[in-house]
């Protein structure tokens, strides 16, 4: 009994116990301060879209569109074979007139504007009487032509010696004391002989030069054609940069014949383009490069001094066989003053008349000879791509005084 009594007590004891530690554990729950709740995590924008332009800040309004409103593109057409693909004609190159015998078939040309000199000497020459007023007048007539003073002194005084001699003069006499009187002061001894072979490591070079709107462009293609027909091969050096149609002119002279051009940019160094232009004719084992310089005014020192410039340049290579200086014949006796200057800057080796067809200043063949010591090598008679002729001093003078 007393055994059973004492379990029941220890049994009350433990049930109060742990209702004490219960009771205990809630009231230490109470007394803790309440703890925060967690703070929201920060939440990161995505990045904006980069704007492109103006059209990102003010997006253009357009209607939307379903696909079956969409247009397709169309088909593409391409060649089922090479023979369709249509291939720009390659330019036709031309076979340029012989130039054996050109200034006969021009000399009608020549003689259209040539007759007034030719008609008026042999008129006053005609006369029954030659006394002074008559010599004066031959005289005005020779230097209006633009012969020149001393010549046409020297003219003169061995006209008046002849004739003086001769006494009764026929028209054919007339005629034929003229024709000699003006063959001899065009000189047929002078060497007009263009040097534009190869030599044994490098091209015959010729520079050509005056003054602007003589023609010289035109003069280079117009020589390119002569030394095609005479069996040469050519490079063109376009080594006018200043006028911006030049390269492009001179290489559709160049094309027309099958001559390569050599070209550089707009504005570039006119000596360097040579420098290659030769080079090139060098590497292509041509027998001729033609190399067309700026037109410049005979009283611009810093241009004639590029065009020294040039010339130095070029020899670097080898030897400049020709410089040709391109005269306007219109221009008379002030083609002289631009020719002195030109020969300081360059040693002038000939001359090329241009538009000779167009005045009746033939006389400037002379004065230009007799200033210069110079021949006349070329004379041009037209616009025609083959109206530039070798100098043929019988066939000039035969122009000058008529049939």
């Amino acid at each position: 009994m007393e055994i059973v009594i004492l379990v029941v007590v220890i049994a009350l004891v433990v049930i109060l116990g742990a209702g004490g530690l219960v009771i205990g554990s809630r009231r230490k729950k109470k007394q803790l301060p309440p703890t925060k709740p967690p703070s929201a995590p920060t939440i990161t924008a995505p990045p904006a879209e980069p704007h492109v332009g103006d059209e990102a800040e003010a997006p253009r309004e357009e209607t939307r569109r379903t696909i079956e409103e969409v247009p397709l593109p169309g088909p593409t057409s391409v060649p089922e074979t090479v023979e369709e693909i249509e291939l720009p004609p390659a330019p036709v190159i031309e076979q340029p007139e012989p130039t054996a015998g050109r200034l006969v078939r021009l000399r009608s040309r020549l003689s259209r504007s040539q007759n007034t000199l030719g008609k008026g000497l042999l008129t006053l020459l005609s006369r029954e009487h030659l006394d002074d007023d008559t010599w004066e007048e031959i005289e005005d007539t020779l230097i209006t032509a633009d012969v020149g003073v001393a010549p046409t002194q020297e003219l003169v005084e061995r006209l008046r010696t002849r004739v003086r001699v001769l006494g009764t003069r026929t028209p054919a006499e007339l005629r034929g004391l003229l024709r000699a009187e003006l063959l001899t002061l065009v000189d047929p001894s002078l060497d007009r002989v263009l040097r534009t072979e190869s030599h044994e490591e490098s091209p015959a070079v010729v520079m050509v030069v005056g003054v602007n709107g003589t023609g010289k462009t035109t003069t280079t293609g117009k020589l390119a054609r002569v030394l095609v027909a005479d069996g040469r091969s050519v490079v063109l050096g376009a080594a006018d940069t200043f006028r911006a149609a030049a390269a492009d002119q001179l290489q559709t002279w160049g094309e027309r014949v099958g001559a390569r051009t050599v070209r550089g940019p707009e504005g570039g160094d006119p000596a360097s383009i040579a420098f290659d232009a030769v080079k090139e004719g060098i590497a292509e084992g041509a027998d001729t490069v033609l190399i067309d310089t700026a037109g410049r005014l005979h009283t611009k020192t810093g241009l004639m001094d590029e065009l020294g410039k040039v010339k130095r340049v070029v020899e670097k290579h080898g030897p400049v066989d020709e410089v040709l200086l391109v005269l306007d014949a219109t221009t008379g006796q002030n083609g002289l003053v631009q020719a002195r200057v030109f020969a300081e800057v360059v040693d002038i080796t000939g001359i090329v008349l241009t538009k000779l067809d167009g005045t009746a200043k033939g006389g400037i063949v002379i004065a230009v000879q007799r200033e210069l010591g110079v021949p006349v090598k070329l004379i041009g008679l037209g616009e025609g791509a083959d109206d530039l002729a070798p100098f043929e001093p019988e066939a000039f003078v035969d122009a000058l005084i008529g049939e």
